[in-house]
Protein backbone atom coordinates (compact mmCIF):
# COMPACT_ATOMS: atom_id res chain seq x y z
CA UNK A 1 0.00 0.00 0.00
CA UNK A 2 3.05 2.14 1.32
CA UNK A 3 4.65 1.50 -2.38
CA UNK A 4 1.10 2.07 -4.60
CA UNK A 5 0.81 5.59 -2.77
CA UNK A 6 4.84 7.09 -3.46
CA UNK A 7 3.99 5.83 -7.04
CA UNK A 8 0.42 8.24 -7.30
CA UNK A 9 2.72 10.60 -5.51
CA UNK A 10 5.27 10.82 -7.29
CA UNK A 11 3.15 10.68 -10.85
CA UNK A 12 1.44 13.37 -9.31
CA UNK A 13 4.70 15.45 -8.87
CA UNK A 14 6.03 14.49 -12.52
CA UNK A 15 2.87 15.64 -13.93
CA UNK A 16 2.85 19.19 -12.12
CA UNK A 17 5.89 19.40 -13.12
CA UNK A 18 5.56 18.54 -16.68
CA UNK A 19 1.97 21.30 -16.62
CA UNK A 20 4.55 24.01 -15.03
CA UNK A 21 7.21 23.51 -17.72
CA UNK A 22 4.84 23.62 -20.50
CA UNK A 23 2.78 26.94 -19.24
CA UNK A 24 6.43 28.62 -19.12
CA UNK A 25 7.17 27.76 -21.96
CA UNK A 26 4.19 29.17 -23.43
CA UNK A 27 4.55 32.35 -21.52
CA UNK A 28 8.54 32.83 -23.22
CA UNK A 29 7.16 31.98 -26.46
CA UNK A 30 4.38 34.67 -26.28
CA UNK A 31 6.97 36.93 -25.49
CA UNK A 32 9.13 36.09 -27.63
CA UNK A 33 6.14 36.72 -30.19
CA UNK A 34 5.25 39.86 -28.92
CA UNK A 35 9.23 41.32 -28.73
CA UNK A 36 9.30 40.06 -32.44
CA UNK A 37 6.26 41.87 -33.53
CA UNK A 38 7.94 44.91 -31.80
CA UNK A 39 10.53 44.68 -34.29
CA UNK A 40 8.35 44.60 -37.39
CA UNK A 41 6.83 47.51 -35.97
CA UNK A 42 8.89 49.90 -35.32
CA UNK A 43 10.10 49.35 -38.85
CA UNK A 44 7.01 49.60 -40.38
CA UNK A 45 6.84 52.94 -38.35
CA UNK A 46 10.10 53.80 -39.64
CA UNK A 47 8.64 53.44 -43.72
CA UNK A 48 5.34 55.90 -42.68
CA UNK A 49 7.56 58.68 -41.52
CA UNK A 50 9.83 58.11 -45.00
CA UNK A 51 7.24 57.70 -47.60
CA UNK A 52 6.31 61.49 -47.53
CA UNK A 53 9.36 62.85 -48.06
CA UNK A 54 9.46 60.34 -50.76
CA UNK A 55 6.26 61.19 -52.10
CA UNK A 56 7.35 65.04 -52.08
CA UNK A 57 10.53 64.77 -54.13
CA UNK A 58 8.96 62.38 -56.63
CA UNK A 59 6.48 64.82 -57.45
CA UNK A 60 8.73 67.48 -58.27
CA UNK A 61 10.67 65.68 -60.73
CA UNK A 62 7.80 63.57 -62.13
CA UNK A 63 4.55 64.47 -62.86
CA UNK A 64 3.28 62.04 -64.48
CA UNK A 65 2.95 59.51 -61.51
CA UNK A 66 0.38 61.82 -59.70
CA UNK A 67 -2.13 58.73 -60.04
CA UNK A 68 1.24 56.25 -58.09
CA UNK A 69 1.70 58.84 -55.58
CA UNK A 70 -1.70 59.64 -54.72
CA UNK A 71 -2.27 55.73 -53.87
CA UNK A 72 1.07 55.32 -51.99
CA UNK A 73 0.10 58.11 -49.73
CA UNK A 74 -3.67 57.02 -49.39
CA UNK A 75 -2.42 53.01 -48.58
CA UNK A 76 0.34 54.92 -45.56
CA UNK A 77 -2.18 56.75 -44.10
CA UNK A 78 -4.53 53.89 -44.39
CA UNK A 79 -1.85 51.61 -42.94
CA UNK A 80 -1.23 54.16 -40.49
CA UNK A 81 -4.86 54.03 -39.05
CA UNK A 82 -5.03 50.31 -39.22
CA UNK A 83 -1.57 49.97 -36.63
CA UNK A 84 -3.54 51.97 -34.12
CA UNK A 85 -6.35 50.00 -33.43
CA UNK A 86 -6.03 46.55 -31.69
CA UNK A 87 -3.36 47.99 -29.67
CA UNK A 88 -1.16 47.91 -32.61
CA UNK A 89 -0.98 43.74 -33.00
CA UNK A 90 -0.83 41.92 -36.29
CA UNK A 91 -3.97 41.67 -38.16
CA UNK A 92 -5.08 39.93 -41.59
CA UNK A 93 -6.40 43.34 -42.55
CA UNK A 94 -3.20 45.52 -41.61
CA UNK A 95 -0.82 42.81 -43.67
CA UNK A 96 -3.30 43.26 -46.68
CA UNK A 97 -2.86 47.01 -46.84
CA UNK A 98 0.96 46.70 -45.87
CA UNK A 99 1.29 44.26 -48.69
CA UNK A 100 -0.30 46.83 -51.21
CA UNK A 101 1.51 49.72 -49.91
CA UNK A 102 4.79 47.45 -50.85
CA UNK A 103 3.80 46.55 -53.87
CA UNK A 104 2.85 50.83 -54.76
CA UNK A 105 6.58 51.82 -53.05
CA UNK A 106 8.34 49.14 -55.33
CA UNK A 107 6.31 49.76 -58.54
CA UNK A 108 7.53 53.81 -57.83
CA UNK A 109 11.01 53.15 -57.14
CA UNK A 110 10.91 50.93 -60.78
CA UNK A 111 9.24 53.70 -62.54
CA UNK A 112 11.68 56.54 -61.52
CA UNK A 113 13.71 54.76 -63.37
CA UNK A 114 12.19 56.82 -66.26
CA UNK A 115 13.26 60.04 -65.25
CA UNK A 116 17.46 60.68 -64.91
CA UNK A 117 17.13 63.88 -63.01
CA UNK A 118 15.42 62.25 -60.70
CA UNK A 119 17.83 59.42 -60.38
CA UNK A 120 20.59 62.20 -59.69
CA UNK A 121 19.00 63.64 -57.28
CA UNK A 122 20.68 63.35 -53.78
CA UNK A 123 17.62 63.99 -51.49
CA UNK A 124 15.77 60.99 -53.87
CA UNK A 125 19.08 58.31 -53.70
CA UNK A 126 19.24 58.78 -50.07
CA UNK A 127 15.70 58.34 -49.43
CA UNK A 128 15.89 55.22 -51.58
CA UNK A 129 18.57 54.08 -49.85
CA UNK A 130 16.76 54.39 -46.79
CA UNK A 131 13.55 52.42 -48.05
CA UNK A 132 15.65 50.32 -49.28
CA UNK A 133 17.25 49.21 -46.19
CA UNK A 134 14.33 49.88 -44.10
CA UNK A 135 12.35 46.93 -46.34
CA UNK A 136 15.11 44.25 -45.91
CA UNK A 137 14.91 44.83 -42.04
CA UNK A 138 10.74 44.53 -42.33
CA UNK A 139 11.33 41.22 -44.20
CA UNK A 140 13.88 39.40 -42.03
CA UNK A 141 11.78 40.69 -39.39
CA UNK A 142 9.15 39.05 -40.38
CA UNK A 143 10.45 35.83 -41.33
CA UNK A 144 11.59 35.76 -37.35
CA UNK A 145 8.18 36.70 -36.41
CA UNK A 146 6.34 34.37 -38.58
CA UNK A 147 8.46 31.15 -37.16
CA UNK A 148 8.34 32.04 -34.11
CA UNK A 149 3.87 32.10 -34.73
CA UNK A 150 4.67 28.91 -35.99
CA UNK A 151 6.41 27.14 -33.67
CA UNK A 152 3.98 28.50 -31.23
CA UNK A 153 0.85 27.53 -32.85
CA UNK A 154 2.18 23.99 -33.54
CA UNK A 155 2.41 23.95 -29.54
CA UNK A 156 -0.90 24.67 -28.93
CA UNK A 157 -2.29 22.43 -31.27
CA UNK A 158 -0.01 19.45 -30.69
CA UNK A 159 -0.96 16.73 -27.82
CA UNK A 160 -0.66 16.73 -24.48
CA UNK A 161 0.84 20.65 -24.82
CA UNK A 162 -2.74 21.49 -26.09
CA UNK A 163 -4.38 20.48 -22.95
CA UNK A 164 -2.02 23.57 -21.08
CA UNK A 165 -3.11 25.48 -23.74
CA UNK A 166 -6.89 25.23 -23.35
CA UNK A 167 -6.78 25.15 -19.74
CA UNK A 168 -4.50 28.33 -19.44
CA UNK A 169 -6.47 29.81 -22.25
CA UNK A 170 -3.16 30.40 -24.84
CA UNK A 171 -4.69 30.90 -28.27
CA UNK A 172 -3.19 30.73 -31.47
CA UNK A 173 -0.96 33.65 -32.64
CA UNK A 174 -1.53 35.65 -36.16
CA UNK A 175 0.54 35.31 -38.87
CA UNK A 176 1.80 38.63 -40.45
CA UNK A 177 2.00 37.57 -44.00
CA UNK A 178 3.48 40.40 -46.83
CA UNK A 179 3.41 39.71 -50.48
CA UNK A 180 7.02 40.08 -51.83
CA UNK A 181 6.93 42.52 -54.81
CA UNK A 182 9.45 40.65 -56.34
CA UNK A 183 6.83 38.14 -57.74
CA UNK A 184 8.34 35.49 -59.66
CA UNK A 185 5.93 35.11 -62.81
CA UNK A 186 5.75 32.48 -65.43
CA UNK A 187 7.78 33.97 -68.78
CA UNK A 188 5.70 34.90 -71.40
CA UNK A 189 5.50 32.98 -74.91
CA UNK A 190 5.59 35.54 -78.41
CA UNK A 191 3.35 33.01 -80.39
CA UNK A 192 4.22 36.06 -83.08
CA UNK A 193 7.96 34.92 -82.97
CA UNK A 194 7.41 31.02 -82.78
CA UNK A 195 5.59 31.14 -86.19
CA UNK A 196 8.15 33.41 -87.71
CA UNK A 197 11.04 30.76 -87.07
CA UNK A 198 12.40 28.42 -90.12
CA UNK A 199 10.37 25.18 -90.32
CA UNK A 200 12.74 22.61 -89.30
CA UNK A 201 14.36 20.66 -92.62
CA UNK A 202 13.44 17.32 -93.18
CA UNK A 203 15.66 14.68 -92.84
CA UNK A 204 17.56 13.97 -96.29
CA UNK A 205 17.87 11.26 -98.42
CA UNK A 206 19.45 8.38 -96.86
CA UNK A 207 19.91 9.56 -93.81
CA UNK A 208 17.60 7.19 -90.99
CA UNK A 209 14.98 9.53 -88.96
CA UNK A 210 16.92 8.48 -85.62
CA UNK A 211 20.45 9.22 -86.79
CA UNK A 212 22.65 12.40 -86.59
CA UNK A 213 23.32 14.99 -89.09
CA UNK A 214 27.26 14.58 -90.45
CA UNK A 215 29.28 17.30 -88.43
CA UNK A 216 30.94 19.34 -90.68
CA UNK A 217 34.40 20.45 -90.01
CA UNK A 218 34.71 24.39 -89.14
CA UNK A 219 36.04 26.53 -91.64
CA UNK A 220 39.51 28.21 -90.67
CA UNK A 221 40.22 31.47 -91.73
CA UNK A 222 43.04 33.11 -93.25
CA UNK A 223 42.66 36.66 -92.19
CA UNK A 224 41.43 37.05 -88.34
CA UNK A 225 41.67 40.09 -86.80
CA UNK A 226 42.74 39.77 -83.41
CA UNK A 227 39.81 40.47 -80.46
CA UNK A 228 40.07 44.02 -78.91
CA UNK A 229 41.01 43.53 -74.79
CA UNK A 230 38.47 44.41 -72.63
CA UNK A 231 39.06 47.32 -70.78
Amino acid sequence: MTYVLIVLVLVVLGVLAWGVGAYNGFVRSRNVIQESWRQIDVELNRRYDLIPNLVETVRGYAAHERNTLEEITALRNQARALAGQAGGQPSEQRAAVESELTQAVHNLLVSVEAYPDLKSNTNFLELQRELTDTEDRIAAARRFYNANVRDYNTRVESVPSNIIAGYAKFEKATYFEVNDPAVRQAPGVNFGEISQRPAAQPPQVGQGLGQEPPVQAPQIQQHQQPFEQER
